[in-house]
């Protein structure tokens, strides 16, 4: 099943169901009332919302259409937003082009932060350039939704804990990078609000698209109108969500409504094209020596959605400009 959530004034939104095309949706009910209302309770919630699903699919109601400018992130707020680079492709180009050698654990042990999850934005939302110094990137990236995690969770195990899957844009500031990673303490104020899809949907809504905590499809970036992005999401991602989800419970137990992202998609095929303007630059740095493409400028467009093999963007599209401070919102 596929679901969405609306404005309607209240800092969680409206839970909604949507029909499986993305046109149409229909208020999941008084006993849903948010996703996370719904992810606190989802042996309950999620059989009552696959009927809805169903009747919605086979037209046994109508539904009103969907206006992505309407729609907030899946979850809006959530209790943690923890982000993985389970791409290697990327991680080896970002070290190279700096002369470094990628972290001997590389391949064994995952890299993760834990971002700000507290102001999450909508598909359609601006991004609000507040200084072009900065250095706006985005970062086209695909995310789980979890339920309940216990602490010591094996990545055999840790599947059945997935509730949903959409995409992010996990809009990185470059230029702030460099200085807060020289403290040794990770990032934070170069990592602002994180934009999600429309639409998040249960990995069985994926059907062979999902195999093994991996996303079987294309997402592609299209930037200033064109497609700078193509790339394919499952095979080298090196560390399944499974994987992920492994390793960020070594220690702690998580709750439901927690999101973790895949990282930047990343393919070693340059034909593939890039999911962040940062790994064009680190390509130009290895092959001229420096950079020549710019960080994004107010103005500026991005789009993020996923292909899968049958055709489908079961997500919808994040479609997002730059926008000045006056533009934007506070």
């Amino acid at each position: 099943m596929k679901l969405a959530t609306l404005r309607d004034g209240s800092r969680d939104g409206r839970l909604l169901v949507v029909r499986k095309d993305g046109l149409a949706a229909i208020s999941a009910g008084a006993e849903w009332p948010t996703l996370q209302r719904a992810l606190d309770d989802w042996d309950r919630a999620a059989p009552a919302l696959r009927a809805l699903s169903d009747d919605l699919d086979g037209g046994r109601v109508t539904g009103e259409p969907v206006d992505p400018t309407r729609l907030a992130a899946p979850l809006p707020r959530a209790y943690e937003w923890v982000d993985g680079s389970a791409y290697l492709n990327h991680v080896r180009l970002v070290r190279k082009a700096r002369g470094a050698e990628p972290p001997a654990t590389l391949e064994t042990d995952p890299l993760v932060y834990q971002g700000g999850a507290g102001d999450l934005l909508g598909p359609r939302d601006p991004i609000v350039l507040r200084d072009p110094a900065w250095g706006l990137d985005f970062e086209s990236e695909v995310c789980v939704i979890l339920g309940d995690v216990p602490v010591g969770t094996r990545a055999d195990d840790a599947l059945a804990h997935v509730r949903l899957v959409m995409l992010c844009n996990d809009v990185t500031l470059r230029n702030l990078i460099p200085p807060e990673l020289a403290k040794g303490f990770g990032f934070f104020q170069s990592k602002p609000a994180t934009a999600f899809s429309p639409f998040a949907v249960t990995p069985d809504e994926l059907g062979d698209a999902w195999v093994g905590g991996r996303l079987v499809g294309r997402v592609r970036s299209i930037y200033n109108g064109a497609v700078v992005g193509d790339c394919e999401a499952g095979p080298e991602m090196h560390f399944s969500f499974g994987d992920l989800i492994q390793h960020v419970s070594k220690t702690r137990r998580f709750v439901a409504g927690t999101i973790l992202g895949s990282g930047t998609v990343s393919n070693h095929d340059r034909n593939r094209g890039i999911s962040c303007l940062a790994e064009r630059r680190m390509i130009e740095i290895i092959d001229g020596g420096a950079a020549t493409t710019p960080f994004m400028k107010v103005g500026d467009t991005i789009e993020i959605d996923a292909v899968l093999p049958d055709g489908a963007n079961p997500f919808g599209t994040i479609s997002q400009r730059v926008v000045a401070p006056d533009e934007g919102a506070a």
